[in-house]
């Protein structure tokens, strides 16, 4: 493959990276599947903050107001031209789906106008690849787990060409879970980092919360039944016209969500003969469970990624790493290619 220089290096693949599948306007561009030469984000929080949640058609408006704009600062930040570019890699799905089509038509053109692969990416892999962006020997074979504001998914990994969903959530996802509590203790949008914050004050094993699902043997999850735990108990303190401790109540919450998680997570580990776990996604820029999974890791002797908080949440890199590795198989998608709100796994 003839080498493409730049103005600091020379490298062999240059693909750029967009993700719009939610609130997150992003673009990146990463050389060799481990070179992030510019990985721009342009963040639509408060522009939902207001709602205390993300409205689709909001946020599919901005995507298309923002995302030219977000691309022009990724080409000028890496250096590159579109004509430097070997593929552009782009999250087709899962999301909303007006989100996803501004990147995703954005991509096609792209993909046309300069002769390119156009490389179709699933959300939640993307995820797991920001993982090999940190480090890109990771041995096979790997269970991921990927925790966010729309996915609690288990994932098995033989190859970089398979991959299995071996466990997710029944009902609310984890970071759902915490949005939706942070909103009914008046902590505002986002909850995670709302929860995070209070619960560094509190006493996690202050009192006792449900941990659903915990002795259950598969690997799915459910975190509807610790929410209205918080919900009731708020009520019913609030109804004897009892003071909370609202730093306890969010410090057994997030306490509560990590046992689960880093208990299904490691098992899931143990049963698959996997050496290596993965932890990603919003919810894994959370400090108190990456030290849960630290500890835990190294009590079982297990080689634990986990990707700094920037490359947690949603962000382009992560997409232009995993089209990286489908761009070496020639895996390639077609022009006519639609974007997908639910999007399977297996499909992609």
């Amino acid at each position: 493959m003839p080498k493409r220089k730049t103005g600091r290096l020379t490298l062999s693949v240059i693909i750029l990276g967009l993700e719009t599948s939610c609130d997150e306007t992003a673009a990146a561009v990463v050389a060799d599947g481990t070179a992030v030469l510019a990985n721009v984000i342009a963040s639509q929080i408060e522009v939902h903050r207001r709602f205390g949640g993300v409205v689709p058609e909001v946020a599919s408006r901005r995507h298309i107001e923002t995302l030219n704009p977000v691309i022009a600062a990724a080409l000028a930040e890496a250096g590159v031209s579109f004509g430097d570019l070997t593929a552009v890699a782009v999250t087709r799905g899962p999301g909303l789906l007006g989100s996803l089509l501004t990147g995703l038509m954005a991509a096609k053109g792209i993909a046309f106008a300069c002769n390119i692969p156009l490389i179709t990416v699933h959300h939640v892999l993307a995820h797991v690849y920001a993982c090999f962006l940190v480090a890109p020997d990771i041995a096979f074979p790997v269970v991921a787990l990927v925790v966010s504001g729309g996915h609690t998914d288990l994932i098995y990994g033989v190859s970089h060409s398979e991959f299995k969903l071996i466990g997710q959530t029944r009902d609310d996802a984890a970071g759902e879970a915490f949005d939706k509590v942070a909103r009914v203790m008046g902590l505002g949008y986002p909850g995670g980092p709302a929860i995070e914050q209070l619960a560094q004050k509190g006493n996690p094993t202050a009192l006792h919360l449900p941990r659903a699902m915990l002795e259950d043997k598969g690997y799915d999850t459910s975190f509807s039944g610790l929410k209205t735990a918080v919900v009731n108990y708020l009520y019913r303190q609030e109804g004897k016209s009892n003071q909370v401790n609202r730093a306890d109540l969010a410090a057994a919450f997030q306490a509560a969500v990590a046992e689960v998680l880093v208990t299904k997570a490691v098992t899931a580990a143990a049963d698959y003969h996997a050496k290596t776990l993965l932890v990603a996604g919003g919810v894994a820029a959370n400090g108190y469970l990456r030290a849960c999974f630290q500890e835990e890791a190294r009590r079982r002797g297990l080689h634990l990624v986990i990707p700094p908080p920037a490359l947690c949440t949603d962000n382009a890199a992560m997409v232009a790493v995993a089209g990286y590795y489908r761009f070496l198989r020639g895996d390639f998608a077609s022009l006519s290619i639609n974007a997908a709100a639910s999007l399977p796994l297996a499909s992609e």
